[in-house]
């Protein structure tokens, strides 16, 4: 096989730009100047070459938090994007508008004729975008979009069929069988930096102008590309034994790479190439494991971009007709479990690490979603949405697609009748208790047997432990067992009425 050009480039999956006097680099998904798809064809094809972000108030007006660590950490990202850029003899605009008036407006008073930017596949961005690209067309102005936040994306991958994947592993399998260099080849986009705008100074709106404030973000992230990169090599020499570790919330197993994917710090390239480098010359299984989440991760975008209902609807419709509880008593154990009272003290550990981190373990994330669905029967898309409001790697796609494996109500879903036992997860995966420890202080005396499960633990015990049931810590909202046999009759009669069309 022939090595990869920036002329055939892979990733490139639309008619190359022609050559421009100025163009503009509309930042988003992507806040790095290193292996950028957008920002190379940008510098190649202009002689003059602005770039911009804009902090989108049809994004931010519906945030119910205004201290909101995303909003940071894409604020702080962009400072020091825009110090990269500075570095190189450029700037960044940052403005705080509605993107689609705010992009053609900018256009025009730059003079530019061609916008580039790198694709987004949630269906809220494919239609702004559109909007923007229809508003640039009027003006004779060209949108550019391109691929960088996937290793695949949209058609590139499917069935012999022709049609997209709905389930995970015959998708990763196919993927796997395209995957090579030729795919990963990178951008190089700080070769190019010399056709960037020579602007400089240019003012820029503080969290406080938005109407956001500070947050604990900075004590528990460093943002940026800088930071993605110091967390990239610290995860690099854990990558093997990834597959091992990514279960247990207590020890540093998973990457901690995101937000820094969420929000383009560090390029999708870089991860895939690393590991997928590991894994032909060392055999590493923990690199293997790494590189099937960031399939997953493509996995979800193609399912959004096919099946964009599945943002407020089940993926297998006949789930719709759940009869999920709803009433004054859901609302109270709906704000049980959000605040981490449940009495099931893994899940509190959980909701607890999230409100005061906005980070949740992966495999909690699976516990606490089967949980709010399967034991107190409320509406996965009420813990979809807190999660939506709380993660700091909140992306809709894998998050849906996460909340609906819960379910059973999505693609490649988890069976309905399969029900995480709250404190068998517990023993299985923080079987000291240490992480239960850290975010359940007030269970901390409780010895390793019974810190699963308060509620069986002898009265002797719990007096020892200064643990009150009912008053220092919960009782449980419900009983599991029960709440399973509920569960299971309620996911049956969805079933049947289905054989029954």
């Amino acid at each position: 096989m022939p090595a990869p050009t920036l002329q055939n480039h892979p990733l490139s999956t639309q008619p190359r730009p022609s050559q421009y006097a100025t163009g503009l680099m509309w930042f988003r998904r992507d806040l790095r100047t290193h292996d950028n798809a957008a920002l190379f064809y940008a510098l190649k094809h202009c002689k003059q070459v602005h770039c911009v972000f804009v902090f989108d108030k049809t994004i931010l007006d519906k945030l119910p938090n205004k201290a909101d660590r995303r909003v940071e950490f894409i604020w702080e990202s962009c400072m020091a994007l825009k110090s990269k850029l500075q570095s190189f003899g450029g700037d960044l605009h940052l403005l705080h508008a509605h993107a689609e008036q705010a992009i053609p407006a900018l256009v025009k008073k730059l003079g530019a004729q061609a916008v580039f930017t790198n694709k987004d596949y949630e269906p809220a961005a494919i239609s702004r975008d559109a909007e923007v690209a229809n508003t640039l067309k009027n003006e004779g102005v060209e949108l550019f979009r391109f691929k960088d936040q996937a290793i695949f994306e949209e058609d590139e991958v499917l069935t012999q069929g022709g049609k997209f994947f709905s389930v995970f592993t015959p998708y990763k399998n196919a993927c796997l069988k395209k995957l090579d260099e030729f795919h990963l080849t990178p951008y190089p986009s700080e070769a190019r930096m010399g056709a960037l705008s020579p602007v400089n100074n240019l003012p820029a709106p503080t969290l406080e102008d938005m109407g956001f404030e500070r947050t604990n973000l900075l004590d528990m992230i460093k943002p940026g590309e800088e930071g993605a990169l110091d967390a990239f090599e610290d995860f690099l020499d854990r990558i093997d034994k990834y597959k091992d570790k990514r279960d247990f919330p207590a020890i540093k197993g998973v990457s901690y790479l995101s937000v820094h994917n969420r929000f383009g710090t560090i390029s999708i390239r870089r991860l895939a190439k690393a590991a997928y480098d590991r894994f032909r010359t060392s055999g590493s299984e923990g690199a293997m494991g790494w590189l099937n989440e960031l399939i997953w991760r493509d996995f979800y975008f193609q399912i959004i971009f096919h099946r964009p209902d599945a943002a407020q609807h089940a993926f297998k419709p006949e789930y719709d007709h759940i009869q999920w509880d709803s009433d004054e008593k859901a609302k109270k154990l709906f704000k049980a479990w959000c605040d981490g009272k449940t009495g099931y003290p893994l899940v509190d550990a959980a909701q607890r690490q999230l409100n005061q981190t906005g980070f949740m373990h992966n495999r909690l994330r699976m516990v606490t979603a089967s949980f709010l669905t399967k034991d107190l029967g409320i509406d996965w898309r009420w813990g979809e949405q807190y999660f939506a409001d709380h993660l700091n790697d909140f992306d809709l796609s894998a998050n849906n697609g996460g909340w609906q494996w819960a379910a059973s109500s999505g693609c490649d879903a988890q069976p309905y009748f399969r029900i995480f036992n709250p404190h068998s997860q517990s023993e299985k995966f923080d079987p000291d208790g240490k992480f239960i420890r850290k975010y359940c202080p007030e269970l901390a005396k409780l010895s390793n047997k019974h810190i699963h499960n308060p509620a069986e633990c002898p009265p002797f015990e719990l007096q020892m432990a200064g643990v009150v049931l009912g008053q220092t810590y919960p009782r449980p909202v419900v009983e599991h067992d029960v709440a399973r046999k509920k569960t299971l009759e309620r996911y049956a009669v969805v079933k049947k009425a289905k054989v029954e069309e």
